[in-house]
Formats: C-alpha cells, structure tokens, sequence
C-alpha cells in the first residue's frame, strides 16, 4: 500500500530569499542625463585633441607645401613615407633641441624641486608675514608667459636692468650678454622659467603640507628628535605623493616649453643655443614652410611625451594611483 503525502505550504526563508529585482526606470532620464553632460566635453576632446594628432599623423607622410590643399594628399608623388620622421631624427638641429628639452627637463627637478621645498618648509613656520611672503612668490605663476618672457628680455639686455644693477653694486665684471651668448643663453632661460614656475610648486607642497598631522612632529621633538630629522622621516615621506604629482607636472610642462624661449630668444641664437623640440617644431612646419616635416616633429614629440608620461607613471605614480579607479558591484 502506497502512502501518498500531501505537500505541506512553502516555508520562507526570509527576505533574502526573495531575488531583488532591480528597477529600471530612472535608468532612461539618467543616462540622458549624462549623455548631455559628456556629449560637449567629448565633442570638443575629440576635436582639438584627437583629431589634430590624427591629422598630424597623416601629414607627417607627405611633402607638403607651405599652403596646401586636400588635393595634394591625393597626390602620389607628394607621398614620401618615413622620410620626415628620418630626416628629424638625423637632423643635427632637432638632435640638439632634443637634448636642451630634456637639460630643462633634468634641471627642473633637480634645482626647482628641493628648492620649493625648502621654501615651503620656511613659510610653513609661523612667522611674521608669512602671508605676504606667499603672494610675493606666487605672483610670477599667475603672470602670462608673453608678458614675463617680454619683462625679461628688457631686464636682461646688454644696457638692461641687470646689468644696470651689477654695476652698481660694484659687480660690473659679472655683466654678460644673457639672450645672447650661446654659451649660457639657455641657463639664462632655465632661470626664467624657475622663477616663473617655483611659485606653483611651493603651492603645491605647502598643500600638501597641510596634510603632514603636526602631532607626528610634537612627537617626535618630544622624543628628542632635531627639526632635521623631523622633517626627514616624518614630512618628506607623509609629502612624497606631493612631490610625485608635482614632479609629473614638471616633466609634461618641460617637454612641451615653448612660450618662454620663443619670446625671449632671438632666432639667430635660439637656433644653435636654445632650441627646444616645440620651438624647432613651429619654426620648421610653419615659417619655414615645411608642414609636412613639422607635422612629424609634432608626431615625434608626441610620442615622446607619451612613452615618458606612461613609464613615469608606472613606476612613480603606480602606488598613488592604487585604488583610484573603483568598479560597480554586481
């Protein structure tokens, strides 16, 4: 005999049983929303980024005239491969400028770094006009670069200010042809543009200074410790990140200077002294009528830029970036 068993009613688990069903029908106004929102920002990106780089890209192949048309990519004989990229990279002149981008480059972060952080460190300390101190050395940064580049080449001419003042103090033998000489035109540039820039980098490491808790260092002077050592193995390291930002920063600016050299330097010196890849980059694709060729020195820079930026980023930003990119939760 064969007992047949009724099924008894279902017996819940609790609310977590029950699957959640996601509501979807704010997700229609939201992603208008940002389809809105990004739309212009990806317009403008893709205009005057992408498409300048691409258009660069496809002229660089081609020997181009100074006003050419569209017509002329489709002629064949104007097409000339590699040459242009061949051409720069055994140009004694863009080697050159290659080599004075990177001095400034090196420069700044070996002289402009330590030296806005020693400063920062100073104003950090409670001291009288300390506010005033700080807008004295911000003021060059916030200065266009037209105007400052302009302000030091009258400074600095053989009958300017500078030399007005080493004679003065009795300095007359130190007086120089600062623009001029070949020999020490392009410190005289790396000068300019550490007074111009320092007062950003002292910005950012007295923010960054802000973050330091000053309990660490009532500790450590506390346990005996000297202002020195404090700052050593307490502030550097809790500033490190700062000082990586602001190291990043510099190399992209250093790569791509150019306002402060072409607006200081005469042509005749700024070709054989000064030359950075942007300014070569200018002079040959457009006064001297070669677009083709200055669109591969842009190519070049580019990439560049590009590689320096990508290895900086992996081996100094890589702990800083850690955690910075989140993913939704399924």
């Amino acid at each position: 005999m064969t007992a047949v068993t009724t099924p008894g009613p279902a017996v819940s688990a609790g609310p977590g049983a029950t699957p959640h069903k996601r509501t979807r029908s704010g997700q229609g106004p939201k992603r208008l929303e940002i389809v809105l929102f990004v739309t212009p920002a990806l317009v403008l990106f893709v205009g005057f980024v992408i498409l300048p780089v691409v258009l660069a890209a496809v002229y660089s192949f081609y020997n181009l005239p100074p006003a050419f048309r569209w017509e002329h990519l489709a002629d064949p004989a104007r097409f000339i491969g590699f040459d242009n990229y061949i051409r720069a990279l055994t140009t004694p002149e863009f080697q050159r400028s290659i080599g004075n981008t990177f001095f400034i480059l090196a420069m700044s972060l070996l002289v402009q770094g330590p030296l806005a952080i020693a400063i920062a460190l100073m104003l950090n300390r409670k001291m009288k006009g300390r506010g005033i101190f700080r807008l004295l050395i911000f003021v060059p940064y916030v200065l266009a670069e037209v105007i400052a580049g302009l302000a030091w080449k009258l400074l600095l001419q053989p009958g300017g200010g500078v030399n007005a003042l080493l004679e003065g103090l009795g300095l007359g033998f130190l007086r120089q042809n600062w623009l001029a000489d070949p020999d020490i035109a392009l410190w005289t540039i790396f000068f300019i543009l550490t007074w111009k820039y320092i007062g950003f980098a002292i910005l950012l490491m007295l923010a960054g200074l802000q973050g330091v808790p000053e309990e660490l260092a009532e500790a450590a002077q506390i346990d005996g410790a000297s202002w020195w050592q404090t700052q050593r193995y307490i502030t550097l390291p809790l500033l490190a990140p700062t000082i990586r930002i602001w190291a990043f920063l510099s190399i992209i600016g250093s790569l791509q200077v150019f306002d402060m050299i072409w607006v200081t330097v005469a042509p005749a010196v700024r070709r054989i002294a000064t030359e950075s890849m942007a300014t070569y980059m200018v002079q040959q694709g457009q006064f001297a009528g070669q677009p083709g060729y200055g669109s591969a020195i842009a190519v070049i820079l580019f990439i560049i830029s590009l590689v320096v930026a990508l290895v900086y980023q992996r081996v100094a930003l890589r702990r800083d970036l850690a955690g910075a990119i989140t993913r939704g939760v399924q």
